[in-house]
């Protein structure tokens, strides 16, 4: 048996952990929501528990390293999170230093959506297609779920910066007005606090509030409300709902122009939940007409958007793949 890389992929909700191969095969893998409202102590001993898991899945294969996708800002050399909006309790933390004493393999850190980016251009998307269409050069990708983050790869290579916290795409300004909503990061009018599936629903209920007819009230105070159910909705005809998806698909398009225009990606990726429905529910061909309306030139309008092909796995593919790149 080949040598596998232990991966895991830590966002705003969920950890997850996998045992992936040289070949980009999920061998195993699980995964466990972070404690809401949890310590910092409490979120770190999750972590370690599934990641134990996964080690444990490996006793009779030979371990090449760790690798960690983590919810930015994290840098990339030495591990530490920076304000991560949906991760604070663990601003200042190394994750490198945290755990070196008690896993005796390398471990290397990366930004969650830096790292299913790089996942999808060598394993997914970016390989292109059964119609001859060519691998993508510079891929775009964008991860919408709880927050939003983005990653792009050019030539192969990941765009890093000079901490490893380029394309925190989720915080550029979209909405300037001084009443614009207020932004985990604690700005006000980033894309994640007008496009993420935690903002739909506070921007759903702050819409709702102003419905005079009480039924379509009382509809709605009988239901779980998240992200999915207000896209459903709005898809049925729902008036309030469908407001707040038309907002959502004007921002996150006008996001992803200024991106295009920073970046001049030939393939723009979407992964995420949000991501998932808005592609369900056929919304892709409205944000890609949107975008293409907006671009300054022909070249700029030559890139294909497609949803995600790893799913929620991107982010555990591309971590293995940085191990692969350092030890493989």
């Amino acid at each position: 048996m080949g040598k596998v890389a232990v991966v895991m992929d830590w966002g705003g909700t969920w950890v997850r952990s996998g045992v992936v191969d040289y070949d980009g095969n999920l061998l195993w893998h699980d995964r466990s929501l972070n404690k809401s409202g949890g310590t910092q102590s409490e979120l770190i001993t999750g972590a370690e528990e599934i990641l134990s898991k996964a080690l444990d899945w490996c006793r009779n294969r030979s371990v090449a390293g760790i690798g960690i996708a983590a919810a930015g800002p994290i840098d990339a050399d030495s591990g530490i999170f920076y304000s991560p909006p949906n991760l604070q309790v663990l601003d200042g933390i190394s994750l490198k230093d945290i755990w070196a004493s008690k896993i005796k393999h390398p471990i290397l850190v990366g930004n969650d959506a830096t790292l299913a980016a790089l996942g999808e251009y060598n394993y997914g998307s970016g390989l292109g297609s059964d119609d001859n269409i060519q691998r993508s050069r510079t891929l775009l990708y964008l991860t919408i779920s709880t927050g939003v983050g983005g990653g792009v790869i050019d030539r192969g290579k990941m765009v890093l910066g000079a901490h490893g916290m380029a394309a925190e795409v989720g915080h550029i300004r979209i909405d300037s007005d001084d009443c614009a909503p207020i932004c985990q990061c604690g700005n006000r009018g980033c894309l994640e606090a007008l496009v993420s599936g935690t903002s739909i629903v506070n921007l759903f209920n702050l819409e709702l509030k102003n419905v005079q007819d009480q039924a379509s009230r009382s509809f709605w105070d009988n239901q779980t409300i998240d992200a999915k159910i207000i896209l459903n909705a709005a898809y049925s005809g729902d008036l309030v709902a469908s407001l707040v998806v038309n907002n959502l698909i004007r921002n996150l398009s006008d996001g992803i122009t200024s991106l295009i225009h920073l970046f001049n990606p030939d393939l723009v990726v979407l992964g995420g939940g949000v991501s998932s429905s808005l592609t369900r529910l056929g919304h892709l061909e409205a944000i890609r007409h949107r975008v293409m309306s907006t671009l300054m030139s022909r070249r700029h309008k030559q890139f294909r958007i497609v949803p995600a092909k790893l799913g929620d796995n991107a982010g555990l593919i591309g971590a293995a793949h940085l191990v692969w790149e350092e030890y493989g």
